[in-house]
């Protein structure tokens, strides 16, 4: 991910939406807006990492989720 992409993601989905979500639900407490900018950044996180494994062309023979298990214990193995 560039960190561009990531600078782009994080403003709109942890600022942005929550902030539009939190007035137009007319939400009063600042709870209530951490838990919906928490809840757009972990939807974009998941959305972002399936993204990730799917635009790949090694998905050849292979379902997805075979793919985001091989890629899941790659990554893991290459942070160590």
């Amino acid at each position: 991910m560039s960190g561009i992409r990531l600078a782009i993601g994080v403003f709109v989905m942890g600022i942005a939406v929550p902030v539009t979500l939190f007035f137009l639900l007319e939400l009063h407490s600042w709870t209530a807006l951490f838990t919906v900018a928490a809840t757009t950044l972990l939807a974009w996180g998941v959305a972002d990492l399936f993204a990730s494994v799917l635009e790949k062309p090694r998905l050849q023979n292979r379902s997805p989720g075979q793919a985001l298990r091989e890629d899941w214990e790659r990554r893991s193995h290459e942070h160590e």
